[in-house]
């Protein structure tokens, strides 16, 4: 199983592609595809067919997966950082490379 510096409900910086520059929430980690799902980024839309959550149809804007190397980790500070690990009290934790502060 490949390992990555960012989970869900994370707070990503995307660095590269049409959306550069924006942020937002990771809502899902897609391992097998190297992509993350973030909230408001990479807009998609999608046609869809009557159902029963939609009887009328018709076009959905969603988010569509970005690259992994794409997005970076945001501390508390609200700037992008660089993930390392560390033990602390026998636990594996993620922390800013920079400022050395959890997160």
């Amino acid at each position: 199983m490949k390992k990555f510096h960012i989970k869900k409900g994370d707070v990503v910086f995307v660095n590269a592609g049409n959306d550069k520059g924006k942020t937002g929430k990771v809502l899902e980690v897609l391992r097998d595809k190297d992509r993350v799902i973030v909230e408001g980024v990479n807009m998609v839309s999608k046609h869809t067919k009557p159902n029963s959550q939609n009887p009328q149809g018709g076009i959905v804007k969603q988010e569509a997966g970005i690259h992994i190397s794409n997005v970076q980790l945001m501390d508390s500070s609200a700037k992008p950082v660089k993930v390392g690990y560390k033990t602390v009290d026998g636990k594996k934790v993620r922390y800013a490379k920079k400022s050395g502060e959890e997160v």
